[in-house]
């Protein structure tokens, strides 16, 4: 206890403990809020970006300065140790925009550090130096220790907030605002002010894909996914050509080898290729598909990962959450503001100009300087006399005449004023007189005037900062869809349990830890779980399979007694959705009941059975043989039709059945390039199990597939997707760039090997395939020549190209032109199935 107080008085009073962390602590919170973690919204920096960027222009020349003078500079104004400045610094060098670089800075791609202060250098850009200082719009304020003068904030005519991004971890909140492409900062800029809608989205110095379906304008609860580029090498190589945003490939290959160490996925082998560009080599273990691969690789390590914004800024000393779109509208107003304030100071500036210059004209022409040579008995005097002289001439100037501007006359050396002399001074009059227009124009028209600032700034700084990450949707992973089989599953059949663990018992297959498992017991029970090390299904298992859920095609075919009744009934149903671990009665309810036979076909198959009754039953015919075909698939709570109400001694597989089902019908979603059964994009037709699927690619190659759904296609290098047939006649115009000419072909395809592209235009560099079609009768539209030259020519392709090999160069259609477009005519079927022009 403090002498003299109570512990009351010490913990309750302000001035006490209590007192004392109550201020201290908010005290903390907001000095970590206004002055460390969150960025400013004038100019888009944090207090320690600011001061470093205030000292690099006090020390700028134009030539490199050490890094670790350039911390030592900045530490004038930051009163914090050098190591958060100098990290500060290489972060800022890092982003390629305000600080041009020399030396090792690292790399954000590889998560390389930057070489130590002392070896590596910096200077501003010639971009921050044109849009982030100006002294005379600068507003001041003294360092932490009273020295020296700082900005409050930079005078920044630009979104830079967006265009950096920025992150940072405060008392209470956070802020991470998503760096966005510098052009497209400029165009929309130029939008804003035009009063036109505009859109901005995030893009990452590390390229890949982005999905901003959820964005969110970069607000709390905003969310965007971001991928890195996989290209298939071949069958059993994969290439990774970049890293998220925030991910390095150390990091990146790490969670491969975790994913493949979690039999999440399965590899040979991952070898970091990383040079000038990124490229991660993956090596797949022998039978495994690189579709399937790709889509696990999405799901299971950081070749995908989700990023959620969350854009804090300091507005009047406060935080405050805003969107992208109020936060490049603000930088734009700023911006403007910022313009029309030099535009005023240039104003004053060139006004006060023209007035000391005519000042001068007058001086001279009229010989007033002769007052300094004539007897007055004091200086004031001699100043009163000129002031006099000038007073025919007041009139012609625009502000009166003060004791500064004939002093400042005075001084001039008086010498004998030529005729030349007068001239220069009525030129520069007129030149100040014409600088004078176009600022009032200029500020009479601020709008446009920043429309032009915006647009030079494009000009002389757009190069070279094009978006460097595509922007597109992705298609949701089901995790459990693409996971390798990692698991040895094993059923104990009589005792009624499944799992992991039981290696004494038999094994049924392998499966993802992320399947669910469904079972049967001879009782007629059924149910569904998850992959577990020791689950219990029910005595008597009779089928233990993986469970797909919304599997409308796997029917299970059975035949069971009730128990209560003794009557045996036959059903077939499919199981679409269930309610995990519920057991679900496949019977009339009966503890009784028993199931005497029962299969499960993957395509609807119904075969027919033999049911042989107990030989003391009283049926007259004690044999027969049952059709499942005869049955319609229904609920699995369905009773089924009657069977016999006689006691059956065993049900035997008389004869396997065929598919009572139709032919899946697929479908091409061109969004994701993706094959479905959920009618998303265009439909290709009924497919049964032996038909395939031919794929025609910009490049020349066609490619026959099977249908697996798990298959990636690129939907902007596909020109044709459709059932393949072989009878049917393929027509394609492609260009011949050794030539400069279009060739026309028409052939068949000979080639049965699936999953293997074949060139079928002429190969060379620049060949492309322009058009291609199936029909019958093609009629090529080739339209030629631009406005008043434009025609179109209609090509009747089967009436002077004949069918020819597959690997044919064709015939001259054309000679190349950069005007030349081609499509093909439309064409429908009519009533009999055929083909006809429109």
């Amino acid at each position: 206890m403090l002498k003299g107080k109570s512990n009351e008085q010490v913990y309750n009073n302000d001035t006490g403990v209590h007192g004392q962390y109550k201020t201290w602590f908010l005290d903390y919170a907001s000095y970590v809020i206004l002055e460390r973690a969150v960025p400013a919204i004038e100019d888009g920096c944090k207090p320690v970006q600011r001061r470093i960027l205030h000292a690099m222009k006090e020390m700028d020349d134009g030539r490199f300065n050490k890094v670790a003078n350039i911390i030592g500079q900045s530490m004038q104004y930051h009163p914090h140790g050098d190591a958060s400045i100098g990290d500060a610094l290489v972060n800022l060098g890092q982003k390629d925009l305000l600080i041009e670089t020399q030396g090792n800075w690292g790399d954000v791609r590889t998560g390389d550090a930057a070489a130590a202060p002392r070896y590596i250098e910096a200077r501003l850009s010639k971009f921050a130096l044109e849009v982030a200082f100006n002294n005379k719009t600068t507003d001041w304020q003294l360092s932490y220790d009273g020295r020296k003068n700082e900005p409050v904030t930079l005078p920044m005519k630009f979104p830079l907030l967006l265009a950096q991004g920025v992150e940072g971890i405060a008392v209470g909140l956070s802020t991470k605002i998503l760096p966005h492409n510098f052009c497209e900062l400029i165009e929309a800029s130029i939008k804003y002010l035009k009063g036109k809608k505009y859109e901005i989205y995030p893009d990452f110095q590390t390229g890949g894909m982005v999905d901003i379906t959820n964005y969110n304008e970069g607000k709390r609860g905003g969310k965007v996914r971001v991928r890195a580029l996989i290209e298939e090498f071949d069958k059993k190589t994969l290439l990774i050509k970049n890293v998220p945003y925030g991910v390095t490939t150390g990091g990146l290959i790490d969670s491969i080898i975790k994913a493949n160490d979690q039999g999440k996925i399965k590899i040979r082998k991952v070898t970091d290729n990383t040079a000038a560009e990124v490229e991660i080599q993956v090596d797949l273990a022998p039978g495994i598909s690189p579709d399937i691969t790709i889509d696990a690789l999405y799901a299971f390590t950081d070749c995908e990962v989700s990023i959620s914004p969350n854009a804090c800024v300091i507005v009047d000393q406060k935080p405050r959450f805003l969107g992208v779109h109020e936060l490049l509208a603000t930088a734009t107003d700023n911006t403007r503001e910022l313009l029309k304030k030099e535009l005023e100071i240039r104003l004053a500036e060139l006004q006060e100009k023209w007035h000391y210059t005519s000042l001068e004209k007058i001086f001279f022409e009229e010989k007033i300087y002769k007052e300094l040579e004539k007897k007055h008995e004091t200086w004031e005097k001699v100043l009163e006399a000129i002031d006099k002289a000038f007073t025919p001439f007041k009139k012609q100037l625009k502000r009166p005449i003060t004791r500064e501007d004939i002093v400042k006359l005075t001084e001039k050396p008086v010498r004998r004023i030529y005729k030349l002399d007068i001239d220069d001074l009525n030129a520069q009059i007129k030149g100040l007189e014409a600088d004078i227009k176009q600022v009032n124009h200029d500020l009479a028209n601020l709008v446009e005037f920043a429309i032009a600032y915006y647009e030079n700034l494009l000009k002389k700084f757009g190069k070279g900062r094009e978006r460097k990450t595509e922007i597109r949707p992705f298609e949701a992973i089901q995790a459990k869809h693409v996971a390798i089989a990692n698991t040895k599953l094993y059923v104990n059949w009589a005792d009624g349990f499944i799992g992991t663990s039981l290696k004494k018992d038999e094994l049924a297959f392998e499966c993802s830890d992320l399947d669910d498992i469904i079972a049967f017991t001879r009782r007629g029970i059924m149910k569904v779980v998850r992959v577990g090390e020791k689950v219990y299904i029910g005595k008597d298992i009779i089928h233990v399979a993986v469970f797909q859920k919304n599997d409308e095609r796997t029917t299970y075919n059975m035949i069971y007694v009730d128990g209560g009744t003794g009557t045996s009934y036959a059903k077939r149903f499919n199981v679409t959705g269930i309610t995990r671990d519920k057991e679900y009665d496949l019977s009339r309810g009966n503890d009784k009941s028993k199931i005497h036979y029962f299969t499960a076909n993957a395509n609807g198959e119904a075969e027919s059975v033999t049911i042989v009754l107990s030989p003391n039953c009283s049926a007259r015919n004690k044999q027969f043989d049952f059709y499942f075909e005869e049955l319609e698939i229904k609920g699995r709570s369905a009773q089924g039709n009657q069977v016999t109400k006689y006691p059956i001694k065993n049900v035997k597989l008389k004869e396997a059945g065929r598919s009572t089902l139709s032919a899946i019908k697929l479908w091409f979603d061109d969004k994701f390039g993706r094959l479905n059964t959920e009618q998303k994009g265009t439909y290709l037709g009924n497919f049964d199990g032996t038909e395939k699927l031919l794929v025609v690619y910009t490049d020349g190659n066609y490619e026959l597939t099977d249908l697996e759904l798990t298959q990636r296609f690129d939907p902007e290098k596909i020109l044709l997707v459709e059932k393949f047939n072989p009878e049917k006649v393929i027509t394609a115009v492609y260009l011949d760039n050794d030539k400069l000419q279009y060739n026309v072909k028409r052939f068949r395809i000979e080639t049965t090997t699936l999953q293997s592209r074949f060139l079928f235009i002429k190969e060379g560099a620049g060949n492309r395939l322009e058009v291609v079609t199936t029909d019958d009768k093609p009629v090529l539209l080739l339209h030629t020549g631009r406005g008043t030259q434009a025609r179109t020519q209609k090509i009747k392709i089967a009436g002077f190209v004949e069918v020819m090999g597959w690997k044919a160069v064709g015939n001259k259609l054309a000679d190349f032109s950069k005007s030349t477009e081609m499509e093909w005519e439309q064409t429908e079927k009519d009533d009999k199935g055929q083909t006809s022009l429109f």
